[in-house]
């Protein structure tokens, strides 16, 4: 996709394919951060088309085989040796279903086979986790705190933030263009001020859905709603592909501008 034929002159430079660093010590490597030899992902939301297929939506269960095989590609792009699953690594609330509990464990299987280290952290669909019997000899986290950054789900804002660094999941946020009649939806990750620390927000690691759109729906971390959204970068991936859109605010300015020149 060419995303400047979309929303014209604001891509900044960044057309890469592997690991871009946004900090000193993070990179974006597609829907993966890295940190050293550590991968971080967010939002599986395992057993998500079943949950679908029971409102009526006849969602064919495909994601798994997309998850495991993007999981590798970035591995293998990245060298990594351990791998953090930032919350929602399940969809249902208060139950496990026969999909989540069959995608489960081939997960942790998966994992275990290639990774030195496996970190879960617990997101807000996440309350029956710990008690999963596939998961029975994993420490279930609210934070951990690996280099300068804190990795925490979102879903709350932990007391004593020590780090200079943020990473959180949860929003699942994606930027929605228009292209003529129809809109193109792209995950991304976004990088801002959270009040005196830097904030970066991942996207989901979740292939049913591109995630929620941060120009037109409402955002529903809390960490965002107490941030001053306009500020944060936005940094959005594709099959490995990374680019820069500037500021928010920057793109809300240049499509407004679009819309009166007829664009």
């Amino acid at each position: 996709m060419e995303y400047s034929s979309i929303l014209p002159i604001i891509i900044r430079g960044v057309d890469n394919i592997g690991a871009f660093k946004i900090s000193a010590d993070i990179e974006i490597c597609d829907l993966a951060l890295l940190i050293e030899n550590t991968m971080i992902i967010a939002d599986l939301h395992l057993g998500y088309e079943q949950y679908l297929n029971q409102k009526g939506f006849m969602i064919p269960s495909l994601q798994f085989k997309k998850i495991i095989n993007r999981i590798g590609k970035i591995k293998e792009s990245s060298g990594a040796d351990n791998i953090i699953i930032n919350g929602d690594l399940k969809h249902e609330f208060g139950k496990v279903t026969r999909q989540e509990d069959r995608e489960l464990k081939k997960l942790i299987d998966y994992l275990k086979e290639n990774f030195k280290k496996i970190t879960i952290i617990k997101g807000n669909h996440d309350p029956i986790t710990p008690y999963i019997s596939h998961l029975k000899n994993f420490k279930i986290l609210n934070t951990l705190k690996i280099q300068d950054s804190l990795i925490t789900h979102g879903h709350f804002i932990p007391e004593k933030i020590k780090t200079n660094t943020i990473i959180i999941g949860h929003e699942h946020p994606c930027i929605g263009l228009r292209s003529g009649e129809r809109i193109e939806k792209i995950k991304c990750y976004l990088k801002g001020p959270f009040n005196d620390k830097k904030l970066v927000v991942m996207p989901s690691f979740n292939f049913v859905s591109e995630g929620s759109d941060i120009l037109h729906e409402a955002i529903i971390s809390p960490f965002l709603k107490k941030a001053k959204i306009s500020q944060f970068r936005v940094y959005a991936v594709e099959n490995f592909e990374i680019f820069d859109f500037g500021r928010l605010s920057d793109i809300s300015n240049i499509i407004e501008s679009s819309k009166e020149k007829g664009w």
